[in-house]
Order: C-alpha cells, then structure tokens, then sequence
C-alpha cells in the first residue's frame, strides 16, 4: 500500500502527487453527468486512475498539456488511459491500454518551473471505441462502463471488511505510510469508493492495476483485490522482519564497537593495549635470539603482519602462534656436552648392569667428540626384548654426556604430520612432534629417544616411516623441513636413539640410515643383580619400606626369577618384587615389624605355586621327541618336536600352529630322510607304509622359522629308527636338502634359555661359535656345546 506522495525524477515528462480521495465536487452527481461520445485522451505511465479518486499530475508532453488545456476551456473532461509500457517516452496509439476512466479536470496550475500541474478527479470507467486523432492530441469515442448492481450480501461485507483490515495492517507495518491513512480507511463508508481507494494505493504492478481496472463485477474485483493484499500483506510482514533483524545486527556492532572503545580507554589508562604490549615483548626478546637469517626475516615480516591485523580477526591467532614458536625454539642453543670418559663410564655402569658393547659404543661417541670437538651425530637403534632396559638406557646416556633428555613414543604412529607438522593454515595446525619436543627442552643438542619405531603404522593416511628419513638421515637433517614452521632446522646435533624389538618390521630405507646395535637377554645371574642392585631397592622405596631393613639372598631371587618369570628381559620380574612388596606393606601396616630376611618359603606363601617348572624339558626320554630351541619376541624358549609313526601310506600331516616356513622345514627334512634312508640303516619302504605325524606342543602359540630344521630331523630318525634322543640335550640350526647344518640367528637367547630350562648339551652349527663367543663364559659354565657341519655329525652325538 502506498498513500503518501508519489514523486518520480525531475526529467520524467509525467509525475503524480498525492492520491486524495475528496468525493464528489460541486455537488454534482455521476447520474447527473454529461459525457460526450468523443473526449482528448491524457496517457499516464505511472499510475491507474479509479473512479472517485482525485490525482494531482504533473504534466511535462506536449501533447498532453494541449489536451488538458482544451478540456479545461470545455466540459473540462478527459479520458485519462496507462501506458502498457512505462518506459515509452513518446507513445503511440498500440502502446495505450483500452480501458480507462473519464477524468474531471478540477484545477489547472501553472508551476514557477514552467510546468503544468493538473488536478483530476476520476469519474466512470471507459472502453475505447476508436483512436479518431493522433495530433495535436489523442482523441477517441468512448463507451461508457456501467458498474453492476451490488446486492450487498453476507459475503461481500465480509470482503469489504476483510479488505479494509488487511489495509490497516499494511499501514501498521510501513513505517514510511502516514496514520492518517488509517483514519481516512475506517471512515469510508461506500464500498465501490473503498474499493477504488484501496486499488489506486496498492503496491503492485500497473498491470495489475489496469486487471483491477477492468473487471466489471464490483464482488469479483473485491476478491481480486483482496488476493493482491493478502499478498502485499506477506511482503510487508518478511520485509518488516529483515528491517528488524538489520536493525538489531546494527544496533549490536554499534554496541560492540561503543565497548571496545570504552575498554580501548580503559587499556590505555592501566598502560596499553595487552595485544601490543604482547608484541612488544615479543620483539623485545627477538633481540637476544642468535638465529639464522631466515628465521630472523621471517619473525620481523611476521610482526609487521601482526601490527597491522585486528586481534579480532582469525589470522592474528594463527600469526601471533607462529611468532611464538619461533622464538622459543633454540635455534643455535646447546648444551656443553661432558668429556669425561671415565665419569660417564661410572655413570653407565651404575645405572646399568652388563651391555658392555652398547656402553663401549658410547664411549667411542664421546672419545672421538672430545678428540675433534664436533662431529655428526650417529641415529643408533637399540633392537632387543622388550624389558631389558632400551628407553632407561637412552636416559643414562643423556646423564652421562650432560645433555637434555626428551622421549618421544611412536607405537601406533600413522599421520605422517605428527614428523612434519601441519600446514598452519588448517585449523588446529601444530607443529610435528620433533619441533615439539626441541620447543620442550630448550636446546638443539639434546639426547631424544625414538621409542618403538618398529611399531609406526601405515596407512591411506600416511606413512610417518617415510617421513622419519629425512629426520634420522645424518647427510640431510641439518636441513630439516617442518610444514608448520615453513623453515628449516638443523638437527644435526641431536643425538637421536631409536629403540624397537625386532627389525623385520621397520622400513628397509629406514633401518639403512640407523646404526644397529642388538641387546640379547639377560642370564639368570645378570637378573640377579639387576634385582639386587636396581629393582629390589627401587620397589622397596616405591612401596613405603626404604626405612626398612630387607636382605633377600641371590638364591631367593634366584627361584623368583626361574619359578615365577620366563623372559629375556625385567619387566616380569619387576612385577613380581612389587607383589612382594605390597605383602609386606600390609605385614608392616599391620603388625609394625617385619622379616629382614626373606625365604623361599616366604616368596612361595606370597606369590603362591611355581608358575614355571623346568622338570618338564629334562624328562623327554622317547623315541621320537627332540628338544629345540627358539627365539621368541620376549626371547628364548624350549620346546619340543614329537613325531608319531602310524599304519598308512606315507603321509605327512603337521599340527601346532605351525608357519610356512617351519611347515617346509619339516617337508625339507623328510625329503632328505627318504633320500638317505639306508645311509641311516631305515627301510625305504617304511615310508610308503606310515604316516608320519610331526607335533610341535603348545598348539595355541604361533611358531615360525627354520630354526627347528635339525630338531625336526633327529625326531624323525629318533621315530623310523627307534633310537631314543640323548637326554639333556637341544639344537638349533637349519638343514638343507644336501644334508648341510646352516647358522641361525638369537643365539644368546636361546643359550640362556636352554640354560634356565636345565639343559647340559647343545647342538649348533659350526658358524654359530662366534656367537656363542660373546656370551659371558659364567653365565654358561657347565654348559657343553657341539659345532656341527653336517646332519650326520648331529646324529652321532644325538641318538643313543
């Protein structure tokens, strides 16, 4: 709904005032009214005239002021047509629509402009007969529209009533409608004026006027008319809502601003701004820092950025982070490494018992440091069972050489960003985890602990394995590259230890750029005084009883570490003196004093039943059973191979969860056996008469591997021969089709193994005797050991 002025541009040729609604001048009636057949026609382009309804107009065409100055100086009537198309600046006699109303030229004024202003009254609706004349002016004969009877029913008031409340509530929610509009609504009586009224301040389309316009039934172009409010009505209403939500957005950021102001002046009086009090702290430190050129253009453009940016925007935090690690990390800090071989040999032998070629090793590091000052530092991999000291070892050497100390954990790693970093435009982005842990320690030499780098995962999301080569490479990690940090570092003097358990897992190019030095297990008498000196003190304090006077005896410890544990490591046995110790708490706790001995008998009520016993592996006296030896991932371990003769016709079936490898072990020493049958006094025909069925016990465990090669053999011969194997006796090798003993690989734990399980002989390959040469000479005494080349020489000294 529009009813307040209507104004187009000054260089419109037509303009229309305010629509007033006056009524009938003069006192004349519309019955009372003569129009000719013929009257001047006066184009609008912007509006639709109504009957009843008064339009002041400007009139700017030449045409048009001949017009209404003819009609003014006669009957002062005019036929006042819209145009089809506003935009036609000259129309012509197609561009007029065919229905119009008969206008009554109330008064004619000339503007001080040179305009004409020309106030008209609408009077009845017409159709054009014929266009008779173009110039000077429009002119046309007429016919006269008659307005249908009204039978006022029920329907139509209601029409009229829902016309004029729909009216109301477009003017309640136009700011810019005058209430006086309102007014002038409720007082208009005649429905065909309301009507009317309503039809020329509608806020729609002029076509939809002229529709308006045309219809001749007063009820029909009620209810058009109030389809056309219903949805100016919507309009209005959304409009009114978007006006409200602007405001409300507006009136918010004014608000806001009003407080960041107001806490501007606030800052300013206890100081400053905290954001550029936090930049100049920062550039205050940038001036200490002893970093290289790259990094230093890189933090200075990075504050002009952070200067310029409002603390307010995502970016700055993003910036303002990165900044922050920059100067933290210590580019060119190091810490003064210690030179003294002797104190840092007192250090590892105190912390560590035995590992003597890893602690050899390390002090060749320091010699040749101290010797050169400087040199590259070697990426060692410390590979062994898990339990035997590899992370505790990387801290000792850290104490012993005066560096800093950082572990990190790679088990499980499989985001190859955790290496690198993330771009520090994703959301979260953090620098890699190396980064970290220098930003951590505050220097750029410390000794950094790469725990489990065999268990790094591998993924579609990455392989953290390959990014590491660039991280454990001596030739290019003085150029490390981190996402984050967008520069490089130089990590060329950390000295970085990789730990892992075995090394088939880790990456071929990986494991070609570490150094690899292998840790074996522990003997039985290395356990004892690891327990003696490390764990029993250790638990003691842990557990409330370093006050305490506790002895406990080599044989003690002795039967804790044979009955209670089977590994090559610590970890279990740990474990153990800790139950040991939680009884005793309570002993103390309870009663206030205690034993300061232990006994056999005491660690038996404590821990309960063996869990172990050895009496199993010294009790094999059948043909057909050999003792084996094996390498496990918690280190050496006993078991046995049963082979089974029965009537049928010389199949072989396997069982014991066997793997590929020992499953063709197997096949490779019946094969060798058939073919060197009646060398070993055994009928060939043996083999085409009965099944064979070879067991390896534990059937749950997985076993894999060709250390069992001669194992499988001897039990075969044992079973086809009747020959008992020699009792106390167990080998390890793997055979070939020639009959050939070949080398085998775990030697130290399978010796202590074969030790802990009572066992007095041992058969190995001949190649093998240098492995057996690092073993300490007392961890293995009463031991005999037989070095064989061939599968006869195993047999001589196996089979009785």
């Amino acid at each position: 709904m529009i009813i307040s002025e209507f104004f187009t541009s000054p260089d419109n040729e037509m303009e229309f005032l305010p629509i007033i609604p006056l009524g009938e001048p003069d006192g004349e009636k519309e019955d009372e009214l003569e129009i000719p057949e013929e009257l001047p026609l006066l184009p609008l382009r912007n509006t639709v005239l109504f009957p009843g309804i008064v339009l002041p107009i400007t009139v700017g065409r030449d045409k048009s002021i001949k017009a209404v100055n003819d009609a003014y100086k006669t009957d002062k009537l005019v036929g006042v047509l819209a145009q089809k198309d506003s935009t036609v600046e000259d129309p012509a006699i197609q561009d007029l629509e065919n229905v119009g109303t008969v206008a009554k030229v109330i008064k004619l004024i000339k503007m001080p402009d040179g305009g004409t202003t020309v106030i008209i009254q609408g009077r009845k609706r017409f159709s054009v007969r014929e266009f008779t004349r173009e110039e000077p002016y429009f002119r046309a004969t007429i016919q006269l529209l008659e307005e249908q009877t009204l039978t006022r029913d029920q329907e139509f008031e209601a029409t009229v009533s829902s016309i004029k409340d729909l009216a109301g509530q477009i003017i309640q929610l136009s700011p810019n409608l005058p209430s006086e509009a309102a007014v002038i609504m409720r007082n208009i009586e005649n429905p065909a004026f309301l009507i009317h009224f309503v039809s020329s301040n509608l806020n729609n389309e002029l076509p939809e006027k002229q529709k308006l316009l045309e219809v001749n039934d007063l009820e029909e172009r009620a209810a058009l008319l109030l389809n056309y409010l219903n949805r100016e009505l919507q309009f209005a209403e959304l409009k009114n809502q978007v006006t409200k939500k602007t405001k409300a957005e507006l009136d918010k950021q004014q608000r806001e601003y009003f407080l960041q102001q107001q806490m501007k002046s606030i800052k300013e009086e206890l100081g400053g701004d905290t954001n550029e009090r936090e930049i100049k702290e920062m550039q205050k430190r940038a001036e200490t820092k002893q970093w290289p050129q790259a990094a230093k253009e890189a933090f200075f453009k990075g504050i002009e950025r952070l200067e310029r940016m409002h603390p307010s925007t995502p970016d700055y935090s993003v910036v303002f982070n990165h900044l922050d690690l920059l100067l933290d990390l210590p580019w060119g800090e190091h810490t003064e490494d210690a030179y003294d071989l002797r104190k840092a040999k007192k250090v590892l032998d105190d912390d560590h018992y035995g590992m003597a070629k890893i602690k050899e090793r390390i002090l060749e590091y320091l010699a040749v440091l101290q010797l050169k000052g400087d040199m590259k530092s070697p990426i060692l991999c410390f590979v062994g069972p898990p339990g035997i000291g590899k992370t505790s070892l990387g801290r000792s050497i850290a104490s012993a050489i005066g560096r800093k100390y950082v572990r990190l954990s790679l088990g499980g790693l499989h985001d190859e960003s955790e290496i690198r970093g993330h771009r520090k435009t994703y959301i979260g982005a953090m620098p890699g985890r190396i980064i970290q842990a220098l930003r951590k320690v505050k220097t750029s030499n410390p000794v950094m602990i790469l725990d489990e780098i065999d268990k790094i995962g591998k993924d579609f999301r990455g392989d953290p394995s390959s990014a590491l080569l660039e991280v454990l490479d001596p030739e290019q990690n003085h150029t490390f590259y981190d996402n984050y940090l967008e520069l490089e570092y130089d990590l060329s003097k950390v000295l970085f230890i990789a730990t892992a358990n075995s090394m088939s897992e880790i990456q071929p190019a990986l494991r070609d750029r570490l150094e690899i030095i292998e840790l074996s297990g522990y003997a039985v008498e290395e356990k004892i005084e690891i327990a003696r000196r490390h764990l029993f003190p250790k638990e003691q304090e842990a557990h409330g009883l370093k006050k305490v006077d506790l002895k406990v005896g080599p044989k003690v410890l002795e039967k804790v570490i044979e009955e209670y544990t089977r590994e090559s490591g610590v970890r279990e046995l740990d474990r153990q003196l800790a139950a040991i110790m939680r009884s005793l708490a309570k002993t103390y706790a309870l009663s206030g004093k205690l034993k300061q001995t232990l006994t056999g008998q005491d660690i038996a009520r404590i821990l309960g039943k063996p869990r172990y016993n050895n009496e199993l592996y010294k009790t094999a006296q059948l043909p057909g059973v050999a003792v084996g030896l094996a390498w496990t991932y918690v280190g050496g371990d006993i078991l046995f191979i049963e082979t089974l003769l029965s009537d049928g016709k010389g199949e072989l079936k396997l069982t014991g969860n066997l793997g590929n490898v020992m499953k063709e072990s197997a096949s490779t020493a019946l094969s060798y056996l058939q073919g060197n049958a009646r060398k070993y006094n055994i009928d060939p025909e043996l083999f085409t008469r009965k099944n064979i069925h070879i067991h390896v016990p534990e059937g749950a465990v997985p076993k894999d591997g060709p250390s069992a090669g001669i194992t499988m053999f001897t039990s075969l011969v044992s079973a086809f021969s009747g020959h008992k194997v020699k009792p106390y006796l167990a080998m390890t090798g793997e055979i070939t089709l020639r009959g050939q003993v070949l080398p085998v690989g775990g030697i130290k734990e399978k010796v202590l193994a074969a030790k802990r399980a009572g066992i007095k002989e041992l058969i190995l390959c001949w190649q093998n005797e240098r492995d057996v040469a690092d073993i300490n000479s007392e961890f293995i005494g009463g031991m005999q050991f037989h070095y064989v080349k061939t599968m006869q020489q195993v047999l001589d000294i196996a089979l009785n």
